[in-house]
């Protein structure tokens, strides 16, 4: 029997506790097919969370859901939540009264044998504290719904921080790309009239620099930082709530009451008196109306934090969606940054060729203009015929 793995469920949205015996080796699948026919909640919906708020891996085994050990296994809970559903109605119907219970419930004023009055007493202090611990379980599955919802929000952050660095890269770049292409464009201009000229190349920038202004739209992401923030601040505002911190001190007061009303009784000697339970049912009816009061809160609060987590998981691929366009744009600009610096240094590569062939021509012209010269001088003193300088068809 010790050996046997026991799983405890409580259906947030029932406030019900189903129970499954594990087979050896179960999937997790296979226990939520389980789940799905005792609760109605469809596999696709289900979310199950330990009490860390985390939910439970699909990849290991059902046993993931039992602690290891024997104390404490029997109270151990996992959380079920549907996901298809944001608002739950509660609160719910309380636990249901013994038959016993119920009878001085109905007339408290009845009058009853010692002995047996310490009896029903005893069924009424365990209905009492059976209602403080239903409380306790709920606001530990609200518990366990607001470290998934602060897990999620550290993911949202997460994202919101790379979607921000991404788009402050992006505008630098950008940045950067205008005042670049600015200055090419006018230094191109410059030159045109004496140097280099390509009309091609020129509305090819000019597109560039159009291009560039079209992916500045990607860096705009101030409607998503947005709702991030107002996120953010509703989830602050959750975890300040009075109605995330535990509730149930009246409850707490109201079974140490019958508590000690049960050991007042059990000190009265079992002769043939006979008492009421007025005492015992103002307890039951305070603690039935303290819970009543209390779960309306807690599932308000729980309401509260599904909307929220439900907005970052909305959200989510909304960031995805911009971090994907900043990345296209970003390497949309560095394509055309090295596109445009090669077409410059192809600029540069003619106007160097077109350099060295001037200046070939300007030393083969030099170069001919200073031979007659040369013979001039040479021959100063004797000057030859005019004819003897032509040069012949040989010396061509």
């Amino acid at each position: 029997v010790l050996f046997l793995q026991i799983v405890h469920i409580l259906n947030m949205t029932s406030a019900k506790i189903v129970s499954f015996l594990l087979h050896p080796e179960e999937s997790l699948h296979s226990l939520q097919i389980r789940i799905e026919f005792e609760t109605g909640i469809s596999t696709g919906n289900q979310e199950l969370l330990l009490e860390t708020g985390i939910c439970l891996d699909p990849r290991k085994p059902a046993s993931q859901c039992v602690i290891d050990g024997v104390r404490g296994w029997d109270s151990y809970m996992v959380y079920l939540f549907d996901k298809s559903k944001t608002v739950y109605d509660g609160p719910f119907a309380s636990r249901s009264l013994s038959d016993c219970v119920n009878y001085i419930v109905q007339d408290s004023k009845i009058q009853l044998p010692i002995p047996q009055l310490r009896k029903v007493w005893a069924e009424a202090v365990h209905y009492v504290i059976g209602l403080k611990e239903d409380y306790s379980r709920l606001f530990q599955g609200q518990r366990a719904a607001m470290l998934s919802l602060l897990r999620y929000n550290a993911n949202l952050i997460k994202m919101k921080n790379n979607m921000v660095s991404a788009s402050q890269q992006l505008k630098a770049k950008l940045e950067f790309f205008h005042q670049s292409i600015r200055l090419d464009l006018e230094r191109y201009s410059d030159q045109m009239a004496y140097g280099i000229s390509s009309e091609k190349m020129l509305k090819a920038w000019k597109e560039m620099e159009e291009k560039a202004s079209q992916c500045a739209q990607a860096e705009d992401i101030g409607y998503l930082d947005e709702q991030i923030m107002a996120l953010h601040t509703e989830i602050v505002e959750l975890q300040k709530s009075p109605y995330a911190r535990r509730q149930g001190e009246v409850m707490e007061n109201l079974e140490q009451r019958a508590i000690d009303l049960y050991k007042q009784l059990k000190t009265r000697p079992p002769d043939h008196a006979y008492s009421d339970s007025t005492d015992m049912v103002k307890i039951i009816v305070q603690t039935v109306q303290s819970q009543d009061r209390v779960l309306k809160e807690l599932f308000g609060h729980l309401s509260k934090l599904l909307g929220c987590k439900q907005k970052i998981i909305d959200l989510l691929p909304k960031i995805e969606v911009a971090l994907n366009n900043i990345k296209e744009a970003d390497n949309s600009v560095m394509q055309m940054q090295g596109k445009r610096q090669r077409e410059i240094w192809h600029l540069l590569k003619i106007a160097c060729t077109q350099s060295s062939s001037r200046s070939l021509v300007s030393s083969s012209l030099e170069g001919t203009a200073s031979t007659p010269a040369a013979t001039w001088q040479s021959s100063s003193g004797n000057i030859p015929h005019p004819l003897s300088t032509v040069a012949t068809p040989e010396d061509g």
